[in-house]
């Protein structure tokens, strides 16, 4: 080895100088480093991108979390996960939470699990580091047995991380399918979430959309215009309106971000834990033997007459109050969740006031997956029929209502929840045994006195069976009269359901929520055993 003279120390010497010492910070130094760290990670590392998110209207991801939770409630996993990706310079934009804050807090005392996208950091788009994070409090949540709120304002996959991105996608989806009817499953967006970042919330069981900030689509304008040369906006193809109110995709439209946060609690205090759980029950001063009087005056006895199905729904549930599930679109069948003595209840109810409550193509999609998601979470179903029959019609039939009507009599079959049918007034054809009727497994049937059961109305079912007759008589329009009230009165009185067994009882409209709290209540414990098989194969 050669050295330059003078620049070697043998540091065996005895009068070499001690080697220079490296201080090493105290415990609490080190505590203050990491608090101004989380306090910088949780303020975001651009405070442009903060300011260009917020001249949007929109709130950060942080502040959507807190809104949710329970004040104080909440608890971050991997605040500080960092990608290790490389190429298009991303090994030199490293910021902490690869843009999603994942963790777990309280709503209503009740612990929930939550990840949301922070669309400051790669406009939220998923990496590999972000999906693995997402995976991590997704199995979280179904180890736990607890539900999982996704707040989504994401680009969609991160394109310069490739196929990882992708990849990360395919885990997020799986684990939404394995996750599917033992936890709650709920999807809120908050921003444009296009191709992979749109599918998860469709796998989920409830969507919320805020109107003019959130977008879903699997393929943005850009791709439509190139692809078609159609020129369409975000909101026009995929907005809040649309997704409520035509395509079906979302079940709940909010105004705002606050008031969209707050139905999320509130849904959530219908909903139990998880499919081993009862849904929580509420104490209410509303008596559960209250007569309602006033649905003597609601329902018209003309059967051709509408009139606003939610009014009765508000008669026969507790204090009034209920939650509707996907209230713009197919109302002609109206779902919400609701509590009778403050059980918990799921309520389906044709509509008059819409295409007179005909049962259609969306109307039996609507009300498939409500029953079905009633049924996986323990929430006994009520269903109140005033139905003409199914809609006809060239659009319907070529359309599939042969198999979309039957996903909705397979969601009833299926289901093993306590079931009580009302009859309302009418009840024709398929329709009426669609509907929850007894013949498909309704545990109870009641019926109104007003109450017509029959293949179709008495005007129809004349012109069939009495169609020569009438046609040879010397005044057709009087027989045809004549005949409709005969029919009427021979198969569609009030009790002819009854006396074959079909309906348990005929009662007292004003009778009705008692009638129901009292029919819960003894179903309370129902268990209906099922024969094993790896899962049905429902139609498409």
């Amino acid at each position: 080895m050669t050295v330059t003279p003078g620049t070697y120390t043998d540091p065996l010497a005895i009068d070499a100088p001690p080697p220079a010492v490296r201080r090493v910070p105290s415990l609490a130094e080190r505590t203050m480093e990491l608090r101004a760290l989380k306090e910088a990670v949780a303020e975001g590392a651009d405070p442009l991108a903060t300011e260009r998110h917020r001249a949007k209207g929109k709130l950060t991801a942080r502040e959507r979390v807190g809104l949710l939770l329970d004040e104080g409630s909440f608890t971050e996993v991997e605040p500080l996960r960092r990608h290790s990706a490389t190429g298009f310079g991303l090994e030199r934009r490293r910021p902490h939470t690869d843009g999603v804050v994942t963790g777990w807090g309280t709503v209503h005392g009740r612990t929930v699990y939550v990840y949301a996208h922070d669309f400051r950091v790669f406009g939220g788009a998923l990496g590999e580091a972000h999906a693995a994070k997402i995976h991590k409090i997704m199995d979280m949540a179904v180890a736990a047995g607890a539900p999982l709120v996704s707040l989504n304002d994401g680009a969609g996959a991160r394109i310069q991380e490739g196929v990882a991105a992708l990849a990360g996608y395919g885990g997020i989806f799986t684990r939404n399918v394995r996750a599917s009817g033992v936890i709650p499953q709920i999807s809120v967006m908050l921003g444009p979430c296009a191709g992979g970042a749109a599918y998860s919330p469709a796998l989920t069981d409830f969507v919320f959309m805020v109107d003019g900030i959130a977008q879903m689509f699997v393929t943005g304008p850009d791709v439509v215009h190139a692809v078609t040369g159609e020129r369409v906006g975000q909101d026009e193809l995929g907005g809040a309106r649309v997704h409520s109110g035509v395509s079906g995709v979302a079940g709940f439209f909010a105004a705002d971000e606050r008031s969209c946060l707050e139905d999320v609690r509130h849904l959530l205090s219908f909903l139990p834990a998880n499919n081993q759980e009862a849904p929580p029950e509420e104490p209410t001063a509303d008596p559960a033997d209250r007569r309602a009087e006033r649905l003597l005056d609601l329902v018209p006895a003309d059967p051709s007459r509408p009139y606003d199905v939610r009014a009765v729904i508000e008669e026969i549930v507790d204090d009034g109050g209920y939650f509707e599930v996907g209230a713009g679109w197919a109302g002609n069948l109206v779902c919400a969740l609701a509590r009778i003595d403050g059980q918990a209840v799921g309520i389906l109810a044709n509509q008059p006031m819409v295409s007179a409550g005909v049962l259609d193509i969306h109307a039996s999609q609507k009300g498939a997956r409500f029953v079905s998601t009633c049924d996986a979470f323990n929430i006994p179903l009520v269903t109140l029929v005033d139905v003409p029959g199914f809609l006809p019609g060239t659009g319907q039939e070529h359309g599939g209502i042969i198999r979309h009507g039957a996903k909705l009599l397979y969601a009833y079959c299926a289901a093993t929840v306590p079931r009580v049918q009302v009859i309302l007034r009418k009840a024709y054809g398929g329709a009426y045994i669609v509907m929850d009727s007894r013949s498909i497994g309704a545990d109870l049937s009641f019926a109104w006195p007003g109450n017509e059961i029959a293949v179709m109305g008495a005007e129809g079912a004349a012109n069939v069976v009495f169609r020569k007759e009438i046609a040879a008589a010397a005044d057709p329009a009087a027989r045809r009269a004549e005949l409709v009230e005969q029919y009427r009165a021979e198969l569609m009185h009030p009790y002819y359901a009854a006396e074959r067994g079909l309906v348990d009882d005929v009662i007292d409209p004003a009778e009705t929520r008692a009638v129901l709290a009292r029919s819960l209540a003894a179903l309370r414990r129902k268990h209906v055993p099922a024969p094993y098989r790896k899962h049905g194969n429902p139609p498409m």
